[in-house]
């Protein structure tokens, strides 16, 4: 059959030519969101030097920015790539200059002056250079509202990590995790939202997956990182109280820029590795008769860039490759052993361990040019492919994997124009990506179960799983800056996009059928397949979404001591997927006709019916954004700072193309008339008697029933979830031991609302959810009932929210060159609830209402700190160091385990094991003294091998049954075990 991503490899190729010729006519800009800002007051002899000259000049590229201050000396310069300037000052017919180093996103606060200054700020004494003083912040921002942590390039390139994912180091801001699964999978997330609610921005383009789960393309279900972190120059981490340029986000935003060539040629190759001898047991493999899985991990790349043209162009390219084998253990359900086994699947076990592989290749390319010191280009490409094998460990042995691939492209064209007190930045940008998991074998799926089919042994056969989903389109972007307000930098900008939305999900396309070892190998019970809905399509679905936004923001410096950051954002979306869509007939016949139409049910069918006409983009989707800082003593010391604020995420198109996906390509079953599971062949639409054909995918599908299908429908009246956040906090600079320290303390509370879920809309023949025999039953939910001739009918509607209180501790010594060594401490104690007992998969399936589900602890840890430290040794060594301690995370499952055998209930439990990591590493440096050096390093991670566990049993048993022995156990660990890896490089 033919995939839905067929001629995507021809689609990008075409792109990245559209997008060449389109720098022949276009440009955009260095965006404000990664830019920095150096702005303060100009002073001569302690009077304002109106008129005075201010340029900052870029070391590394000569880029040029030149400023006039205004009739009170104030000045601004705004978006400047991050990097070290050299701030030249021009008064009175007298000048002088200073270095200084900004940080992505930052603002730099710094005070110029002639003849007599006033005391010095932060950054320790003022330096006299002819006439003038310059006094030069440290590389903290202090006078921010927002709450905000930096990752340097000297952290990125000097702490300990598994994999070269430049967010790794995300978690050293303080509520926010980098997680790890046990497949390897990564994923970032703060507080009790999702990871689905993050964004990161590089160079001022977000990353957004609108389709699938992730929050930023490529990270679904992925091992993979989705940029190289030789490219990335540095990131910030940004957990609330960003400003209104923001979009598509509700937690946290992670604004990364990337490296750019130099007036110099520069260069870096590196290579690391690791494998089966060189990383310890974990617990699973130290069980009697386990084997050690064979495991190989390696990393290697090149970047390089230098100068096209002294001071006007230059180039940087980068690549990077991952090359995985990472083990995989088994574990049989329902208590079984392998010797229990039948002979064939027996073999299939092996060991108990496996190997899965992974690949990835990462490419990025950057040119820059400077056109005087008012016009500035940048393009940039990146490119990634990765492939994997996934879904190979518990009950699933090696013929049930599945193959996943990730593809990306993104282009982006940048024009910067400055004049005088103006700032213009502006965008064009290109974007082609797509997850696309489908079987390794195409056969029928085996499911060994024990009594009841859905209490499964192990699993062989093909996996039912086959998707293609991505999105591909285009955007501008375009942000202005006027600065000429004393006091004042407002900023404004409006985005569009275009961009197509799409989807790919035959799920069960290979059949799944359910074999009971108690009765026959070779007869099948239960069995489920997917077939295509003639007259609907195959299973695809798409959209032709346009995005609109627009804001304005104001930071607004009232006096030397209280600064307002005021700001209001408005986003648009339109889904045709979403509004267009129009309900088949016979499913609004079954609907009005069913019994969730009965009074006394809390489904109104009319809130699903679409006609095509009656659903609409929702318009009400105003963000204000707030927020102060207050300065005590005027010298950016000690600062109180808060904000309150809301920000738009957007709903996933995974979620929304359900209702056509699912109407095109229906999942029927199958039950067979045995023995020991007898059913009526007559009176049952499901019951089948067994016939060998059924085996043949082509038969099964031709002997479907074009209704008995589910259906997914959503309410008419989505909207896009939001999340209202509060901060309260107050920033320190302390100079202990002759050297700078930086805290930071704030309270936090973050309410999101809006989330999707999807809630059952079946009823009973009296229109109750639960039976009302016994009065309290909460179990069993009415599938199958009451929606003839379909099965199911799955509701999508505004429901999941979350509630997060906080309270965050920094601590951070920076490293510098002048004191090279440095210390970060990020504590976070969180009080988190969640209206849903699911994690990731929004399905409440076993509730009639959300609220009927209550509050559940959230997936968060209560207390977690992160603690990292870099030391130069002597003779080029370098030690660094990466300490995580956090709680165990809430656990949700389905207690059944009680008297009354139709009563069943989520409930929450924490696990004993806590989580536990640290990691060490060691570099060594040769320098050849003819411009190349040498460097090998070694990390150990997981020093002291604990394990952390990341899947437990959560079945705690049937009812009336004895509670499960192995309730709360753990069954799969979070790699590494204790690690050793060794690392070559060569820098020109």
């Amino acid at each position: 059959m033919k995939r839905l991503g067929t001629k995507r490899h021809a689609r990008t190729l075409l792109s990245a030519a559209l997008a060449g010729c389109l720098a022949l006519g276009a440009g955009a800009a260095l965006a404000q969101s990664t830019g920095a800002t150096i702005r303060g007051q100009v002073h001569a002899d302690s009077a304002p030097a109106a008129g005075a000259t201010v340029t900052a000049v870029n070391t590394a590229t000569g880029l040029r920015r030149t400023v006039q201050a205004s009739g009170e000396g104030r000045y601004t310069l705004a978006g400047l790539p991050p990097g070290t300037y050299r701030v030249e000052v021009q008064a009175n017919g007298q000048g002088a200059s200073r270095e200084l180093t900004v940080q992505v996103g930052q603002t730099a606060t710094v005070d110029l002056g002639v003849g007599g200054l006033p005391e010095a700020g932060p950054a320790g004494e003022a330096t006299t250079m002819e006439t003038v003083q310059v006094t030069a912040q440290a590389a903290v921002e202090t006078r921010t509202s927002e709450v905000a942590s930096y990752v340097t390039q000297k952290q990125i390139q000097a702490l300990p990590q598994n994999t070269r994912n430049f967010l790794a180091f995300a978690d050293t801001a303080p509520g926010v995790q980098f997680i790890t699964d046990a497949s390897g999978n990564t994923r970032i997330r703060s507080g009790a939202q999702s990871a689905n609610a993050v964004n990161v921005f590089i160079d001022g383009v977000g990353q957004k997956n609108y389709v699938t789960t992730g929050g930023i393309s490529g990270q679904d279900t992925s091992r993979g990182n989705p940029f190289p972190q030789s490219a990335i120059g540095e990131y910030k981490v940004i957990t609330q109280n960003y400003k209104a340029e923001f979009d598509q986000l509700s937690s946290a935003a992670i604004v990364a820029a990337t490296r750019s060539g130099t007036n110099e040629f520069e260069g870096s190759f590196f290579w690391d590795r690791t494998s089966t001898d060189w990383r310890s047991r974990s617990r699973f493999e130290e069980r009697e008769g386990a084997t050690k899985a064979e495991s190989k991990q390696e990393q290697y790349g090149i970047s390089f860039g230098g100068p096209i043209i002294r001071d006007v162009a230059h180039f940087f390219l980068a690549y990077e490759a991952k090359e995985y084998s990472t083990p995989r253990n088994f574990l049989l359900g329902r208590g079984y052993t392998p010797d229990q086994l039948p002979a064939d699947l027996r073999a299939l076990y092996g060991s108990g361990t496996y190997t899965s592989p992974f690949k990835e290749d990462l490419y990025f390319g950057k040119v820059d040019w400077l056109f005087g010191e008012n016009h500035y280009f940048e393009l940039t490409a990146k490119y990634r492919d990765e492939s994997e094998t996934i879904q190979v460990q518990d009950q699933r042995l090696p013929p049930a994997a599945t193959l996943n691939t990730n593809e990306e492209t993104r282009v982006d064209l940048r024009y910067q124009l400055t004049a005088g007190d103006w700032l213009n930045d502006a965008h064009l940008t290109y974007e082609d990506a797509y997850w696309s998991p489908v079987p390794a074998n195409f056969v029928p799926g085996y499911y060994l179960s024990d009594g009841n089919w859905t209490d499964t042994i192990v699993r062989s056969g093909g996996s039912e799983n086959y998707q293609d989903k991505g999105q591909k389109g285009w955007s501008f972007q375009n942000d202005l800056t006027f600065s000429g307000w004393d006091g004042h930098t407002l900023k404004m900008g409006i985005k569009f996009k275009r961009v197509d939305l799409e989807t790919l999900e035959q799920n069960k396309y290979n059949p799944v059928f359910y074999y009971d070892i108690r009765e026959s190998l070779e007869v099948p019970v239960h069995a489920e397949f997917g077939a295509p809905v003639a007259g609907f399509g195959n299973g695809t679905a798409s959209s032709r979404n346009k995005q609109f936004g627009i804001y304005i923001q104001d930071d607004w410096e009232v006096n030397e001591h209280l600064t307002l950051n005021l700001g209001v954002r408005w986003d648009y979306e339109e889904t045709p997927g979403y509004e267009d869509y129009v309900t088949p007939q016979e499913v609004v016949d079954a609907l009005r006709a069913s019994n969730a139409a009965l009074p006394g049910s809390s489904v109104d069918v009319e809130d699903y019916i679409s006609t095509g006409r009656n659903r609409s983009a929702d318009k009400d989707n105003w963000a204000p954004r707030l927020g102060f800082s207050y300065d005590f003593f005027g010298d950016q010391r000690h600062v109180l700072f808060g904000g309150a604020g809301r920000s738009y995420d957007r709903n996933l198109f995974d979620y929304l193309q359900n209702e056509v996906a699912k109407a095109s390509w229906g999942q029927y079953v199958y039950d067979f008339d045995t023995p020991a599971h007898p059913c009526d062949v007559a009176a049952d639409a499901t019951c089948r008697a067994w016939d060998p054909r059924y085996l043949d995918p082509e038969f099964l599908r031709a002997s479907s029933m074009a209704g008995a299908r589910e259906v997914f429908l959503n309410n008419n009246d989505l909207e896009v979830p939001y999340s209202d956040q509060f901060s309260l906090g107050i920033r320190n600079l302390w100079e202990l031991g002759g050297h700078d320290w930086n805290t930071e303390l704030a309270f936090s509370y973050v309410r999101s609302h809006d989330g999707i879920a999807f809630l059952l809309g079946n009823r009973r023949d009296d229109g109750r959810f639960f039976p009302a025999d016994p009065p309290d039953a909460t179990d069993p939910p009415p599938w199958g009932i009451g929606f003839a001739p379909f099965s199911n009918l799955i509701l999508a509607q505004n429901a999941l929210e979350t509630r997060t209180r906080s309270v965050f501790l920094k601590v951070e010594k920076p490293y510098t060159g002048a004191s090279p060594w440095g210390v970060t401490l990020a504590y976070t104690w969180t009080d988190s609830e969640q209206n849903n007992p699911h994690d990731g998969w929004p399905g409440a399936f076993n509730a009639e209402r959300i609220e009927d589900y209550g509050w559940f602890p959230g997936k968060v840890p209560e207390n977690r700190v992160v603690l990292t430290g870099i030391w130069d040794g002597p003779w080029g060594t370098t030690f660094s160091g990466k300490g995580t301690w956090a709680d165990a995370t809430p656990r949700y499952y389905q207690n059944c385990n009680v008297s009354i055998s139709a009563y069943c209930h989520y409930e929450s439990y924490t696990p004993d094991e806590d989580f536990r990591q640290l990691d060490l590493a060691m570099e060594k440096v040769w320098d050849t003294g003819g411009g190349i050096s040498f460097r090998v390093r070694g990390d150990v991670l997981n020093v002291f091998n604990w394990s952390n566990y990341d899947g437990y049993e959560d079945w705690r048993g049937g009812p009336g049954e004895a509670q499960n022995p192995a309730w709360g156990t753990p069954l799969s660990i979070a790699m590494p075990t204790r690690t050793f890896k060794l690392t070559f490089g060569v820098d020109w």
